[in-house]
């Protein structure tokens, strides 16, 4: 393969600096230019205009209370548009290693749709977005700060069993096949794909939806000591706890978890299912209440509050079961 052009080496690691929650590159692939990327590192974290207008408007909020002036009301969720197009509330952040295997597992096992791709400059995949369903599943190779993380899944599906098939085809092992004696009621099948991810395959049996529908990708925690989830994330993410069913000795058999305008799912770590922390995207109105609320609550810094330069307030903090929480608001294009 001839070697691409010292313009098109460039023009990759500009857009790798551009999108992805993870640390940009630091060095260009080729050493001629180290020059040029120092100076698009530097560039690259200017004001952007929404910060400037976001900057102004703060600015002249605080002045209006020292002169005693009440300032305006903070606008409600309901009036902030700050989901990114595309995401929902939550989505899981998957890091594997082969990124790129993945992702073809993705396609050929939930007929999943490869909608962005950002590559590192030494060809590894930095971010990347497949839509399944009606939502998304955000993926990244691997690597010293973000070693792969195993994540567990619940997808709800048209056909449980036909996508149940296809993810053997495309090598996953088998928990259980789809049954219907599922504790919940659906009809339910569960794998594990090359990755060491866990997928739990379902359709809805004997209840229907409410009017929003399903989401079709849900994040599932195997937690110990789940119970103590619930209440982090009502503080931290306004959460709502939509059902929880506990045993005799208060263990979560099972919870659903609305944040926004998606849902997780946790319970207690059992059998094969135990705790596989993971990395979660959530979408809040304000990262930067939502951050100080989850180290209020415990929570330790990944990453303070800051305007990224893929257009988001982001923010990152880890739970004390080892899950990473990347918080952000989409601020526009």
């Amino acid at each position: 393969m001839a070697k691409r052009s010292l313009a098109m080496q460039f023009d990759e690691v500009v857009q790798a600096m551009l999108v992805s929650l993870r640390p940009r590159p630091e060095e260009a692939p080729d050493g001629d230019l180290v020059p040029l990327v120092r100076v698009a590192q530097a560039l690259r974290d200017l004001p952007r205009e929404e910060f400037r207008a976001a900057l102004k408007s703060d600015l002249q909020r605080r002045a209006s209370m020292s002169e005693g002036t009440a300032a305006a009301p903070r606008p409600s969720p309901k009036e902030v548009h700050y989901l990114r197009p595309g995401l929902t509330s939550i989505t899981p952040y998957i890091i594997v290693r082969p990124a790129a295997q993945f992702i073809e597992f993705l396609k050929s096992a939930f007929e999943g749709t490869e909608r962005m791709r950002m590559p590192a400059p030494d060809g590894s995949i930095m971010h990347a977005e497949v839509s399944v369903g009606n939502g998304a599943i955000e993926v990244s190779d691997g690597n010293e700060e973000y070693p792969t993380s195993p994540a567990a899944v619940h997808l709800y599906v048209d056909d449980p069993d036909a996508t149940y098939a296809r993810t053997l085809q495309a090598g996953a092992t088998s928990f259980y096949a789809p049954t219907d004696d599922h504790p919940s009621g659906d009809r339910w099948g569960a794998v594990k794909d090359p990755f060491g991810n866990h997928w739990y395959i379902a359709k809805p049996r004997g209840w229907t939806p409410g009017p929003e529908g399903l989401r079709s990708v849900q994040p599932y925690l195997h937690l110990r000591e789940a119970h103590k989830m619930i209440p982090l994330m009502e503080t931290v993410f306004e959460a709502e706890a939509m059902g929880v069913h506990k045993s005799p000795e208060g263990a979560v058999l099972h919870a659903t978890i609305r944040i926004g305008n998606a849902t997780l799912e946790i319970d207690e770590a059992h059998g094969e299912f135990q705790p596989m922390p993971c990395h979660l995207h959530v979408y809040v109105p304000d990262t930067d209440a939502a951050y100080a609320r989850a180290l209020e609550a415990g929570a330790t810094s990944i990453e303070a509050p800051r305007n990224a330069p893929y257009g988001d307030r982001a923010a990152g903090v880890k739970d004390a079961w080892g899950n990473s929480w990347f918080i952000a608001t989409y601020l526009g294009k």
